[in-house]
């Protein structure tokens, strides 16, 4: 269990969703609902596809009690922070919200459970704590990652040094810009980009130097990355986006609820599909 306390379901069980558009890619609604019966918990996470007035919508609904709980995934995690009433200090300083509770019956309060999914899953994969670590992109995965990240000894590349001075804005982290192309031997690097996702891979030098990887890239499917499966066949710790994907997950669902979720089930129905507790 969490620091909060398991709550009883409300009348007609939990009301969750994933806000953003599009979603139909989404694997939320999978990884919630099989939590939800997994724990004998009444409930439904469902999909919402919106534009900016559905999300002041579903903002009205969280304060009145018909939302319980709900995801954000783009292009509104920015909007989401404006309709806050109060914004976590994760979510405050990475500059982005995934996630919104109700606090005191009242209050709208806006999280970022992307930056507790890595501190998590760093924990996991075995990833080392006492080396450099190479953040790889500028944009809210990057921030999420630097705020998580804060006590080390933070770099970043981007192919754009305009981004990178722009992340130095947004987050109250101290770090230091590395050329793009470069390497940063002994450290870990951290995929912030869409690389092995969208096409293209991380460049094969940074993997060889490195000590780890935290790729948040993920492939349809459950298949590995590219740069994940190298680092495993040369037995170097690695994590792929969809141990972040299931948790952030958790993080949101333990908020909403209290209770801890099975572990394991939500990565497992992340990336095979399989939805029973096991």
């Amino acid at each position: 269990m969490n620091e909060r306390a398991a709550t009883v379901p409300p009348p007609g069980g939990y009301r969750l969703a994933v806000l953003g558009d599009p979603v139909s890619h989404s694997l939320s609604p999978a990884m919630h609902n099989a939590v939800l019966g997994a724990l004998g918990l009444e409930g439904v996470y469902s999909r919402r596809r919106v534009d900016e007035r559905g999300m002041t919508t579903a903002a009205s609904e969280m304060r009145t009690g018909e939302l319980h709980g709900a995801n954000i995934t783009m292009p509104h995690k920015g909007v989401a922070a404006r309709l806050a009433d109060s914004l976590s200090s994760d979510a405050a300083r990475a500059g982005s919200v995934n996630t919104w509770t109700l606090e005191g019956g009242e209050m709208l309060v806006g999280h970022s459970t992307d930056v507790e999914a890595i501190r998590r899953v760093w924990v996991r994969a075995g990833l080392p704590t006492d080396c450099p670590v190479l953040v790889v992109g500028a944009g809210g995965a990057a921030s999420a990652a630097m705020v998580a990240l804060e006590d080390r000894d933070l770099w970043c590349a981007a192919r754009r040094p305009e981004a990178v001075s722009a992340l130095a804005g947004r987050v109250d982290v101290p770090f230091r810009p590395l050329e793009w192309g470069g390497s940063l031997p002994g450290a870990v690097v951290v995929n912030a980009t869409p690389l092995g996702m969208r096409g293209g891979d991380l460049p094969v030098r940074l993997l060889e130097e490195s000590t780890g990887l935290f790729d948040m890239a993920y492939l349809a499917g459950g298949e590995e990355t590219g740069a994940v499966r190298w680092m495993r066949e040369r037995r170097k710790p690695a994590s792929d986006g969809l141990e972040m994907l299931a948790a952030q997950a958790e993080a949101s669902f333990e908020m909403w609820t209290g209770h801890e979720t099975p572990a394991g089930l939500m990565e497992r129905v992340a990336r095979t599909g399989e939805t029973s507790a096991g």
